[in-house]
């Protein structure tokens, strides 16, 4: 049964203890990943054009979407007038099937949580979806997107409920708040990641300005 198949798979990802050993559960989960998450009724890829469209004016640019996985939320914002979006994942094949989508103008292979293969500056706003969660990328991660985002851009991004509490989140936030790197502008109550299965599964999407 494909919800079954898509809670192991998400098992596999959130029990991987070591970065190589996650990008090989994606790699396995890549070609399956999209029905099985819809089966779930994966929310985040589609609600955070939400957010992107509130505080980033449509056809600005470049925006980046950190862990892009097979880039579900591209399609969405191109229609939505963003024409301009790179994709970044650990995974090379999720990056494949991201790019037969037709929504990205430049996908690029990192880890979040180590350097990023662009300069100072260089996008208008990121936004990440599903990232900061069990066994993923590390509240440290957000240095380097803040790093890559311009004065007047925005951090745009969800949280998982247990990874807040224990992953540092609010320590980096307040960090990077008393640097004068950002100031907080929005941020959402908990709610479901899951439209259909686990209902207990939250997270929060928080905004930030780069500043």
């Amino acid at each position: 049964m494909i919800v079954d198949k898509a809670n192991a798979a998400l098992d596999s990802v959130y029990t991987a203890d070591t970065p190589e050993a996650l990008a090989e559960a994606y790699a396995a989960w890549a070609a399956t990943y999209d029905s099985e998450t819809a089966s779930l009724g994966y929310l985040l890829p589609f609600l955070i054009t939400a957010w992107v469209a509130r505080h980033v004016p449509a056809g600005e640019g470049p925006l980046l979407d950190a862990g892009c996985g097979t880039g579900l939320s591209g399609p969405s914002l191109k229609a939505l007038g963003y024409n301009d979006i790179a994709g970044l994942d650990l995974s090379d094949n999720m990056l494949k099937i991201a790019g037969s989508r037709n929504a990205y103008s430049e996908l690029k292979q990192a880890m979040l949580g180590g350097p990023l293969p662009w300069p100072d500056d260089h996008f208008r706003a990121f936004f990440s979806t599903g990232v900061f969660t069990i066994s993923h990328a590390p509240a440290s991660g957000l240095h380097e997107l803040v790093r890559i985002t311009r004065k007047g851009g925005h951090a745009i991004f969800t949280v998982r409920d247990q990874v807040f509490a224990n992953g540092g989140f609010q320590a980096v936030f307040d960090e990077l708040e008393q640097a004068k790197k950002w100031r907080p502008v929005e941020q959402s109550p908990w709610f479901r990641c899951y439209a259909i299965a686990e209902p207990d599964a939250l997270v929060k999407t928080f905004v930030f300005e780069v500043v």
